[in-house]
């Protein structure tokens, strides 16, 4: 009679397919619950950590498994490849943060207008707890936002605030933000300010938004500024939020002046 080995199936390579999956749930579902605001932000930010400590963890469970199959001739080369590929797409986001850090300057407040941004009276009432409070932007991040952001510039519209207003109203429809403060455009006043609410894509991140028109008589001039509303630094989000909208809004007053 001849005895037949039969290869063990590694517990290693089951045990990181079942974390890297328990991980991708946890970041679709955390994720989701952030973005629609039953997920508060600093818990968040808790759970982030935990995700990207489980989807570590499976990696390495992967290496461990693969060495198991390589060497034993353990099963489990299956579960353990797609453990890997699980793993490194949740840890994905994180890697692209991680460059963003050391590509962009850290700030968390950005503003065409450095001297005198524009107000976030309303997004100032907002914050409590852990949330950045509004200060003014200081002469540190202004050079800092200058160096890495000169493009982030204001808008001079040969147009009426009125006609100015519309146009930003329609593309703030366009990016879905959400409007907090919107005060009825007066006659005669020379600056005029309304405030939003903005989301990250991914993750919904919130960032308070306002925009300023200038009535210089002849055009109207648009200030714009973005501050997180968490952590020092936004990864470049803020600046590139401002560019998005105001070539936008380029557009629009293109659109408009060709009717």
């Amino acid at each position: 009679m001849i005895a037949r080995f039969e290869p063990k199936t590694s517990g290693a390579a089951l045990w990181s397919r079942r974390i890297a999956l328990f991980s991708l749930v946890l970041f679709v579902v955390s994720g989701l619950g952030h973005r629609r605001g039953l997920v508060d932000t600093f818990g968040f930010l808790w759970i982030l950590l935990l995700i990207a400590v489980l989807a570590l963890a499976a990696l390495v469970l992967v290496a461990l498994s693969f060495r198991r199959v390589w060497v034993r001739g353990d099963r489990g080369g299956g579960a353990a490849a797609v453990a890997a590929l699980v793993a490194l797409l949740v840890l994905a986001p994180f890697g692209v943060t991680a460059v963003r850090f050391f590509l962009y300057p850290q700030l968390s407040d950005i503003s065409t207008d450095l001297v005198a941004p524009p107000s976030l009276a309303e997004a100032a009432k907002m914050r409590h707890g852990h949330m950045n409070p509004v200060r003014p932007i200081g002469r540190e991040a202004a050079r800092l936002q200058i160096a890495a952001y000169p493009e982030i510039t204001g808008r001079r519209y040969n147009a009426s605030p009125d006609d100015v207003l519309k146009a930003v109203d329609k593309v703030l429809a366009g990016k879905g933000w959400k409007i907090v403060s919107h005060p009825p455009l007066v006659d005669g006043e020379r600056e005029y300010t309304l405030e939003a609410v903005a989301k990250t894509f991914l993750l919904g991140f919130a960032s308070d938004v306002s925009i300023r028109l200038t009535d210089e008589g002849e055009s109207t001039y648009v200030d714009m500024r973005s501050a997180s509303r968490y952590g020092d630094d936004d990864f470049g989000d803020n600046a590139r939020r401002i560019s998005s909208f105001l070539d936008a809004l380029d557009k629009e007053m293109a659109a408009q002046a060709s009717r």
